[in-house]
């Protein structure tokens, strides 16, 4: 019969404890710890032994909320074990508290949902583990505060001390120092006697009570105390620890601190409120502008390294220079640039190309990204930007052996990141539409959901902060401030607040309007307990599956698609050589004006300026000047200026009329007197020129150098091959072979699903039962508790042939091919050619098993119900 069933039989330990949870409360263990089902136990005793390692523990502690981890704390200090009022009482004070008597209920059960606490309400017991981790020493001193018990104090004092400290406090002389020691804890948790005790106190010792009672409890005194200190030190408020060291022990802190173990008992999660409010047509129509800012910058990223990007540093990423040089092409600051370049990344369009003169540059991947309508594209990059781990805005900080993170380098991955992404635009979901909270609120909120989870920090270490960067922040509160400036440039966010298609992104549904008459009106108004709002806080929503997740992207493309600008298939052309475009183009003409032109300016309207340089670029691609005249003459809605159509002719009638190829690399021309122009022209001493021929000049420089010293000075020189053949350059020529996106790092274990679960706890049931299953045993049965059994092959056979006529069930002892052991419980079926094939009641279903590889059986005892 379980705990559950006879009340009256408490569990003894934490394996008896899980013995009395059914399938359902087993499978929410497991979900919320799941690095306790790798692999799965064997059974619930070696289920129980790994939940309170102290790698697993300390896993458990980090995923609690404040709350939750103010009632372990809380229990950590009190008796073990305790019952729920005396630990009601630490956590409400002597005074009470509604707010606390209503949350702790949920706390408990969270706390026992993730066996961190086990047994009934009359004995509660913390995991020894996170005991010793949240415990009081001098050492790590608890969260609390608090110091260590009387008892604790005077381990090690002399009895006479002991005796002459009780005379002092007014106490009856006793024995031994066990009842001495008694009788002053009793005095000490006793509200009358200590307020008459106090009322004794001088002024100056009430004073240095005072500053040690919220901790920390320890002082330093002298060999020969001052007044205020002796008259403590002789009553016992202050215990010696070590020479020089007193401690407040635990029972007079408690006592004036009203019975609370926490100065600030936060049973509450900080609300997110509204900082501003907008309509939710402009936060749409704010981040559809954004989205598509976005689109395009990640475009100009690309287009700029389409011919080869910046190199690769040795130790990976990209230099310090090339980032400024990015961030100025892309006229924004360093952190912006190296965002996108990183989005890019992480979204698979960019990667190194592996040569030996590695650098960056766009993969396959990128062509088939630049093909999709708009709104997809904008949903690859937030998918991408939703689960990856690596941070940008890390890069320009400091590794821990002092090295400069770059950007695209090693050392930039954090796995709490998708976590907190996912959870700041959750708690963004719960606010109305077009609500935009302040920072600080969503910080305040995420740490409080998650108080040790600040990147690295010790469990025992004290609740007043987190592991902090130099900027006084956690990691967790950099992420989540990354996050709500990231959202915004990537259009989830508009004005701060969610978009409608953000709200999709992440699967939250449309929120429900607040009713005015159940919030405060003031800031002085409380609410009843029963409406106080999250007086039952949940744990925040698990991140989609990748299921779920594409479900939820394609509905955010389409709700983003009607927002974004229909491409034009048009611009208009002005007499000063500039085409303005009124909006973004169709593909085709954005790429052909993309060489034929320069942008001058962006914004609503892209503003684009024709140059000599612009137009040879155009006809260093293939095109004619007849194929430059009929594609303005088609995309213009004005008729193409006369000096726009001169300047085409002008450098066509000079393109190629120079042509470079590889001597090491020469130059020929038709015109002897345009080989004079440039000999004599001081410009061209760099490049190691001298004649050949009449028509030829051979140069030092290598092809590419002495295309770009004549373009330099002012000629227009085509590149051709060895066959003379002239060479078309075209501008995306440059990829990659093809990469796979970096892979998140996981942040532990992954979350089981359902299927994993259910087999899981199954296993877990039956192998308990196996391991838990009384047998007969004989006088001669060297099998002892947990160990399996051992009989002869002839009486293995024998019993498995006599279990098949009886239908009895039978305990084995199994080693498998890979050699581990087990115990099963079977029911034989057939007994034949080496094998016995059985009814597995610990795997649940039929199994053969060769006969060879039992290694032994015995009977069960018959049921004495």
């Amino acid at each position: 019969m379980s705990t559950e069933e006879n009340p009256a039989a408490a569990p003894r330990s934490l394996a008896e404890a899980l013995r009395g949870r059914d399938d359902a409360a087993l499978a929410a263990l497991l979900r919320s710890r799941p690095d306790l089902i790798t692999p799965v136990p064997t059974d619930l005793t070696q289920l129980a032994t790994r939940a309170g390692t102290r790698a697993s523990v300390v896993r458990a502690l980090e995923r609690l909320d404040r709350f939750a981890l103010q009632t372990a704390q809380a229990l950590a200090v009190a008796a073990d074990p305790a019952s729920y009022g005396e630990l009601l009482g630490l956590l409400a004070g002597d005074d009470g508290d509604p707010a606390v008597s209503a949350a702790l209920p949920h706390a408990l059960a969270t706390l026992r949902e993730q066996a961190l606490v086990w047994g009934g309400d009359d004995r509660l017991r913390l995991v020894r583990t996170a005991r010793e981790l949240l415990s009081p020493s001098p050492q790590h001193p608890s969260p609390t505060g608090l110091g260590p018990t009387v008892r604790e104090a005077t381990a090690g004092m002399s009895p006479g001390r002991i005796q002459e400290i009780v005379a002092t406090a007014g106490l009856p002389s006793t024995h031994d120092s066990v009842s001495a020691v008694t009788a002053l804890t009793t005095l000490f948790g006793d509200p009358e006697r200590m307020s008459a005790l106090l009322d004794e106190a001088p002024a100056e010792s009430v004073e240095v009570l005072e500053r040690l009672v919220w901790g920390p409890p320890y002082g330093q005194v002298t060999a020969d105390p001052a007044a205020r200190l002796r008259w403590l030190l002789d009553r016992g408020l202050l215990l010696p620890t070590a020479p020089g060291t007193v401690v407040l022990p635990r029972e007079v802190a408690l006592r004036l601190r009203a019975g609370r173990a926490h100065r600030t008992p936060e049973p509450l999660p900080p609300p997110v409120e509204a900082a501003a409010t907008h309509r939710p047509q402009v936060v749409d129509a704010t981040a559809a502008g954004q989205a598509y800012t976005a689109l395009a910058t990640v475009e100009e990223l690309l287009k700029d390294w389409d011919e080869g990007g910046p190199a690769v540093l040795r130790a990976g990423g990209l230099s310090v220079r090339d980032l400024k040089r990015t961030a100025a092409a892309l006229d924004t600051t360093e952190p912006v640039a190296a965002f996108w370049v990183e989005l890019a990344y992480a979204a698979g369009l960019l990667a190194s190309d592996g040569e030996a003169d590695e650098r960056y540059a766009a993969t396959p991947a990128y062509d088939g990204w630049r093909e999709l309508p708009a709104a997809e594209r904008w949903a690859l990059l937030v998918t991408a930007w939703l689960t990856a781990t690596r941070t940008a805005g890390l890069i320009g900080g400091r590794d821990a052996k002092d090295r400069t993170l770059s950007a695209l380098g090693p050392g930039l991955d954090r796995s709490a990141a998708p976590e907190v992404r996912h959870r700041v635009l959750t708690l963004l979901a719960a606010l109305p539409e077009g609500a935009a909270p302040s920072h600080d609120a969503v910080l305040a909120r995420l740490h409080w959901e998650r108080p040790l989870r600040g990147g690295g920090r010790s469990t025992a270490g004290p609740d007043t902060s987190a592991t902090e960067d130099r900027r006084g922040e956690d990691l967790r509160a950099r992420i989540a401030r990354w996050t709500l400036s990231e959202a915004e440039m990537l259009g989830i966010t508009g004005r701060g607040a969610l978009s409608a298609h953000g709200r999709a992104l992440i699967g939250a549904p449309a929120p429900e309007p607040r009713n005015p008459a159940q919030e405060p009106t003031g800031p002085g108004d409380k609410l009843p307990v029963h409406h106080l709002p999250h007086h039952r806080p949940a744990l925040p929503p698990p991140a989609l599956s990748p299921t779920q997740q594409s479900t939820a992207t394609a509905a955010a493309a389409r709700l983003l698609a009607p927002l974004l600008p229909e491409p034009l298939d048009h611009v208009l052309l002005q007499a000063d050589l500039t085409a303005v475009a009124p909006g973004p183009l169709q593909r085709p003409l954005a790429d052909m004006l993309g060489v034929l032109a320069d942008v001058e300016s962006k914004g609503g309207a892209t503003v684009y300026r024709f140059t000599p340089g612009s137009v040879r670029r155009a006809l260093d691609s293939g095109q004619a000047a007849s194929d430059l005249h009929a594609f303005l003459a088609a995309h213009s809605r004005t008729p193409v200026p006369q000096p726009l159509a001169y300047l085409i002719d002008d450098v066509a009638r000079r393109h190629g009329h120079l042509r470079v190829g590889a001597a090491a690399a020469y130059v020929r021309c038709d015109d002897d007197a345009v080989l004079n122009e440039i000999l004599a022209d001081k410009r061209a001493a760099g490049l190691g020129l001298r004649r050949l021929a009449p028509t030829v000049l051979a140069a030092l420089a290598d092809p590419a150098g002495l295309l770009e010293g004549l373009r330099a000075m002012g000629f227009a020189p085509a590149a051709e091959s060895a066959e003379g053949d002239v060479l078309i350059a075209r501008a995306d020529a440059r990829r990659t072979p093809p990469r796979t996106p970096p892979a998140p790092v996981p942040d532990g274990p992954p979350v089981p699903d359902d299927t994993l679960l259910t087999a899981a706890v199954r296993a877990v049931r039956a192998g308990d039962l196996a391991a838990t299953t009384p047998r007969r045993t004989s006088a001669g049965d060297p099998a002892g508790p947990g160990e399996l059994p051992r009989t002869t092959a002839a009486e293995t056979l024998a019993t498995m042939q006599a279990a098949v006529l009886t239908g009895e069930a039978l305990w084995i002892g199994y080693v498998n091919a890979e050699g581990g052991a087990s115990q099963r419980v079977i029911a034989p079926v057939r007994v034949e050619g080496g094998f016995v094939t059985a009814y597995d009641h610990t795997a649940d279903e039929v199994r053969t098993y060769p006969l060879h590889r039992i290694t032994g059986v015995a009977e069960l005892a018959e049921d004495e119900g």
